[in-house]
């Protein structure tokens, strides 16, 4: 793992890799995204990050940020073949829109499909291991050379991120959240004064957006990721929880 130049002290080799978070933690809790960005991006992983975006409710601000920063940052993409067709064509409005000129698909591969879930069916009956053999398994191949990445989670989504932290280590890997600390207000900001386009679910009641089969409009007043799985304990969908060595600081967010 990379250290940024200017952090004002040596730091021992040796030192461990949850020393080393918690010291960026510190020095980049209050810091600006764009600020933390900047420094993962062409310091801290210079050639080695990359932004996992769903094309989502909110992921227009990361990766306005991002183009601004080095537009040829990879961009990862799960299409889970589950997708609603408003997220693939915002998609590739955002694309073009940004600039974005490295955008990497990674689709579920067909024999975990016929092995898992040759029907398509699987959402209805495990939950978990569709996700399991849609998200999660594509992007651990997404992310193979990849020593970091990034995330647009933030701490207001719901209660199990209310201690997420600006770098974590899962997997390996270290993961980045530069909007750990942004509200709902601060992105709505961002995008209207940036005249981002929104995703076209929004306005119809669905502030997460997933997979169509699981995802429902969301009342006033509840959680956002409240349609998220309706009526079920489950509230991620695998990618932000440890594959392995459950060591994400600041706890599995």
């Amino acid at each position: 793992m990379a250290l940024l130049d200017d952090l004002g002290a040596a730091v021992d080799p040796e030192l461990g890799v949850s020393a080393e978070i918690a010291m960026l933690n510190s020095r980049y809790e209050d810091a600006p995204a764009q600020d933390i960005l900047k420094a993962a991006i062409r310091d801290l992983y210079a050639g080695e990050i990359a932004l996992v975006s769903s094309f989502g409710a909110d992921s227009s601000v990361l990766l306005h940020m991002v183009a601004e920063i080095d537009p040829a940052t990879p961009i990862l993409f799960v299409d889970t073949r589950k997708l609603f067709p408003e997220t693939l064509r915002y998609r590739e409005r955002l694309v073009e829109l940004l600039g974005l000129t490295d955008i990497r698909t990674e689709f579920p591969a067909q024999d975990d499909l016929q092995a898992a879930d040759p029907a398509g069916m699987l959402w209805m009956s495990d939950t978990d291991a569709c996700c399991h053999v849609r998200k999660v398994l594509p992007l651990d191949r997404a992310l193979s050379g990849f020593s970091a990445w990034i995330s647009g989670r933030k701490r207001h989504q719901s209660s199990t991120r209310s201690s997420l932290q600006v770098f974590e280590r899962e997997d390996g890997r270290i993961k980045v959240n530069p909007l750990a600390n942004w509200g709902a207000d601060d992105v709505l900001a961002y995008a209207r004064d940036r005249d981002l386009p929104p995703h076209p679910l929004v306005a119809q009641g669905y502030p997460s957006i997933g997979c169509l089969p699981c995802t429902s409009k969301v009342e006033p007043g509840e959680d956002p990721r409240s349609g998220r799985w309706r009526g079920q304990e489950k509230t991620e969908c695998g990618i932000h929880l440890s594959l392995g060595d459950g060591q994400a600081a600041g706890g599995r967010n």
